[in-house]
């Protein structure tokens, strides 16, 4: 394999080298995992062939997006369940959403020093992917990484996103299993109503549970997912209770993602949530390569004018939008 197929730099990358790319990912390779994963950061020509050599080995891994305020203790959370996943044989990755630096767009890794206990072990994949602004707290490229993630054959992606209130409810529309994040002192229930999260967890995590007030923030939140009006058949998500510090209460939230993939497999939900989730990635390519193909053709400067039309009064944004569009 040469090196150029393999990892370092994107530059000399092929079509013809993808396959061989991927094969080194799925081996185990983490610079090749690493450098598929720059190519979906970069929006690199070669996707589409990425895409088609992972096709068929994708779908098999758990999708977890974990979620909640600053200051609860995600990547400490992270860190620990990864751990407790390898006591039981997964092969983990962790994809984390950072703000973008508003130097360079890139990811602040600082809460990655955190996650440095897994660093020599080949079994545990992380990295770190700017959020570039995007309010939903989830990079426009993050479900592409998913994929890939997926493709090379981990059995959990774990999605560790930013964190910033209301827009964080975008994660649940990428992942199978959404854990939502709680800790003392940051909020109560009612409070946590008024952010969304309510309506995305699939699984409720009170973490710091050694300090004062971690029990009634559990009992709060049972008693406002008790209003909630659901079906007999339908998950009814659980208040659990950790320090992830010390790792206390991670084994249950391991073997609570294991029931509500039961759930969701025996309901029929997986495929639901899936087959919405690909949709809107189908959409967003579509966009993505529309606009792509609009600026390629000088549609760029065809939108200025039509822009300049509608300020002027000489037509109006719909009628604007359909000269846009092709016959």
């Amino acid at each position: 394999m040469t090196p150029s197929t393999t990892g370092g730099g994107r530059r000399g990358l092929t079509a013809a080298a993808v396959p061989d790319l991927v094969a080194a990912a799925r081996d185990g390779q983490s610079r090749a995992v690493g450098r598929l994963l720059s190519l979906v950061e970069d929006e690199s020509p070669l996707l589409p062939e990425v895409m088609r050599a992972l096709a068929p080995h994708v779908g098999h891994a758990r999708i977890v997006g974990l979620t909640g305020a600053p200051g609860v203790g995600k990547s400490t959370s992270t860190n620990a369940l990864v751990a407790e996943l390898r006591r039981r044989g997964d092969r983990a990755a962790v994809l984390a959403i950072d703000p973008s630096s508003p130097f360079s767009g890139g990811a602040l890794l600082g809460d990655r020093i955190r996650m440095t206990d897994h660093a020599g072990d080949p079994g545990v994949f992380i990295r770190s992917m700017a959020a570039r602004g995007h309010l939903g707290g989830l990079s426009w490229t993050a479900p592409q990484a998913m994929r890939v993630l997926d493709g090379v054959g981990f059995d959990v992606v774990l999605v560790e996103t930013v964190g910033v209130g209301q827009s964080e409810v975008e994660i649940a529309g990428h992942a199978d299993t959404t854990i939502v994040l709680l800790a003392p002192g940051m909020g109560d229930g009612i409070q946590a109503a008024k952010a969304g999260i309510l309506e995305v967890g699939d699984l409720y995590v009170v973490n710091k549970a050694d300090r004062d007030g971690a029990t009634k923030v559990r009992r709060d939140l049972r008693a406002m997912l008790a209003l909630a009006e659901r079906p007999e058949h339908v998950w009814r998500p659980p208040v659990l209770l950790t320090t992830a510090a010390t790792a206390d209460g991670v084994p249950a939230v391991a073997d609570a993602l294991g029931e509500h993939r039961a759930w969701l497999e025996s309901s029929g939900e997986l495929e639901r949530r899936r087959v919405r989730r690909v949709r809107d990635e189908i959409e967003a390519v579509a966009l993505g390569a529309l606009r792509r193909r609009w600026e390629s053709v000088g549609a760029g400067g065809r939108l200025e004018e039509l822009a300049r039309a509608v300020v002027a009064g000489e037509t109006d944004p719909y009628a604007a939008a359909e000269s846009l569009l092709p016959g």
